[in-house]
């Protein structure tokens, strides 16, 4: 299954293990509760996958490389202990408590979360010393003499020994006692979570032609050489910075990230070309409503990769603004229910002190849940904006000392309305912009193949989708509803015949 397949298994499991019955006792017992075993190639984003689950759940997550472990942090230390056995005193050897165990405890301690996941990543490359603790931890779900607490399911990760030589192969009684889940690198999988992440464009647009080089792992004279999903994460978050700070971007920064000598060049190349398709063909423009006959006659006869170069460079400068509408919808969301507390709050207490204890908190409470690890990015950006607009209306009320009490409320109420304005205006904006990539799209291609992936593209989004629950964009419903379902069509068709 590939990757996102793998975390929905997960979150499924976590969901069925934690679920009690009407006497509060755990559905499927604790010693039933097969740890999940998630084997794939390395990159394919294993460690990300527990963080989103973890959030989805509502639980706490304690992760681990276990390679970077010894065998006296994972089991404890040994100490010499006094027992009486048959009325006789004896020296006994028993066990500190493990890191591992301990670090739960400090968790549900930190978030006040009783319940979550215990991931313990590379778990098939430990060492030979420690090889027998993590068969133990995998069967009996202890670490020394210690039990993993009640309420927390282990997730175990580990790749395939093709990938790595330290790998060690688990027997079949230990199998017999996990959840295996084999996850398989996926792009289009990984396609929906990077338009979710907001990754650049240009990746995005390179690898829509080069899909075969989203996941590359290759074993040369010169060594291993591999592309990896992570590596394109990693690399689009840093070129985001070099485009802010001026920082040259080209295959020596390229290939600190992506390890393959071809496809680092080849990338690194296409970003040049990239660059030039969004100044020849005046993209800006275009989405302004500037329309040239010219650049729709140039991208026509235009080579396929060149065609969707500028497809992509058409979407993801709708995108833009589509998203920063939407977060600023996010944003008034949170600052509404702010105000309306406000006002539905009948304490004596002046209104800027109440309206400053709103704000901290909105913050306090999105800080306990980034410490549980239950905050999304986006989530986080949007509270931190919303908290600033309140300081700004508190701001505007310590200037405004010669209002009476009474009328304080409204003048927050009249900086909420400029700021809705604003937003509104943002909407506006987002809207023509989607209107005129759309003229542009239906001059240069039509129902062609480009359409398609501008639509597809469109339905992948989480901005885009969000932001047409509320605005209607008669062209998309049309080519949605048209052009992907011909191409569903002919996908049935063609697999028909292949029978």
């Amino acid at each position: 299954m590939n990757i996102r397949q793998a975390k929905q298994e997960v979150v499924d499991t976590v969901r069925a293990y934690l679920l009690k019955d009407e006497y509060g006792e755990y559905e499927i017992p604790t010693v039933r509760q097969r740890p999940v075993l998630i084997l794939g190639a390395p990159g394919i984003g294993k460690t990300q996958i527990m963080e989103q689950a973890a959030r989805e759940c509502g639980v706490a997550l304690v992760s681990y490389t276990i390679t970077h472990h010894t065998r006296q942090s994972a089991i404890g230390l040994p100490f010499i202990s006094k027992k009486e056995y048959g009325g006789r005193s004896y020296s006994a050897t028993e066990y500190t408590m493990s890191e591992i165990v301990a670090s739960i405890y400090d968790r549900m301690e930190e978030t006040g979360l009783n319940e979550g996941i215990l991931f313990i990543d590379e778990i098939n490359c430990v060492s030979e010393t420690l090889a027998p603790a993590m068969l133990q931890f995998l069967q009996n779900k202890t670490f020394g003499n210690h039990r993993i607490p009640e309420g927390w399911v282990i997730v175990a990760a580990g790749n395939p020994p093709e990938y790595n030589k330290s790998v060690r192969e688990f027997d079949v009684v230990t199998l017999d006692r996990v959840k295996k889940i084999q996850a398989e690198p996926d792009y289009q999988a990984w396609r929906k979570y990077a338009f979710q992440e907001n990754f650049h464009p240009a990746i995005l647009s390179y690898l829509e032609l080069r899909n075969s080089c989203f996941y590359q792992m290759e074993t040369t004279i010169d060594g291993k050489q591999f592309a990896t999903p992570r590596g394109w994460e990693d690399l689009s978050r840093m070129m985001e910075v070099c485009e802010k700070i001026g920082k040259e971007i080209n295959r020596d920064l390229v290939i600190q990230y992506i390890q393959h000598d071809r496809i680092a060049g080849e990338f690194a190349d296409y970003y040049e070309l990239y660059r030039k398709y969004q100044q020849d063909y005046h993209i800006a423009d275009i989405l302004k409503g500037k329309n040239s006959e010219a650049m729709v006659k140039k991208v026509s006869h235009a080579p396929f990769d060149e065609k969707l170069s500028v497809v992509n460079l058409i979407f993801s400068g709708m995108r833009q603004k589509i998203r920063e509408a939407v977060q600023g919808e996010l944003v008034l969301e949170k600052v509404f229910a702010v105000l309306k507390g406000l006002r539905e709050d009948q304490t004596e207490e002046p209104l800027l002190l109440r309206l400053g204890d709103y704000t901290d908190e909105l913050l306090n409470t999105m800080e306990k849940k980034k410490e549980q690890g239950l905050l999304e990015r986006k989530e986080e950006l949007s509270v931190r904006k919303a908290a600033g607009l309140l300081r700004a209306y508190e701001k505007l009320l310590k200037r405004e000392t010669q209002i009476p009490e009474e009328s304080k409320f409204e003048v927050v109420r009249a900086a909420f309305k400029k700021d809705r304005a604003a937003w509104e205006q943002d909407c506006e904006t987002a809207e023509h912009t989607m209107e005129y990539a759309f003229d542009f799209m239906e001059a240069a291609f039509y129902n062609s193949q480009e359409m398609v992936m501008f639509v597809s593209g469109i339905n992948t989004d989480f901005y885009c989708v969000r932001f047409l629950e509320t605005y209607e964009c008669e062209r998309y419903v049309r080519y949605n509803k048209e052009l992907l379902f011909e191409d569903r069509d002919r996908e049935l068709r063609r697999r028909i015949q292949e029978l």
